[in-house]
């Protein structure tokens, strides 16, 4: 096995935090949390498991942070809904956050505008 062709179950999918490699049972294990929880959270459309071959739900790296972050906000009293919108909310703040510094950054690396 190499690192350009790996092999195995996951394949290449170790270092993928959008793989859905968590069953829905070993999902709610690491979070500490019960398979109601999760399904309270897809169906508030926070996050939307992938669906295995036979109909079982999936979770990613990616969205077991998200989950985790929801939890956070339920175990300090947040009503499931509200926690999924404010994690949305903070998910939507970031990506502008970053969209914005990418875009200072290239108008930055171009330098003054020209005059024509």
């Amino acid at each position: 096995m190499t690192a350009e062709n790996p092999t195995g179950p996951l394949g290449g999918h170790l270092d993928d935090d959008d793989y859905p490699a968590y069953t829905m049972g070993r999902a709610a294990e690491m979070l500490g949390t019960t398979p109601g929880f999760l399904r309270a959270i897809g169906e508030a459309r926070l996050i939307t498991p992938l669906r295995s071959e036979g109909g079982h739900r999936r979770y990613s790296r990616y969205q077991l942070r998200i989950a985790a972050r929801a939890r956070e906000l339920v175990d300090q009293g947040t009503p499931v809904e509200a926690a999924c919108r404010i994690v949305i909310l903070e998910d939507q703040l970031e990506e502008a956050q970053r969209l914005n510094a990418e875009y200072l950054a290239a108008a930055a690396s171009s330098g003054p505008p020209t005059a024509v």
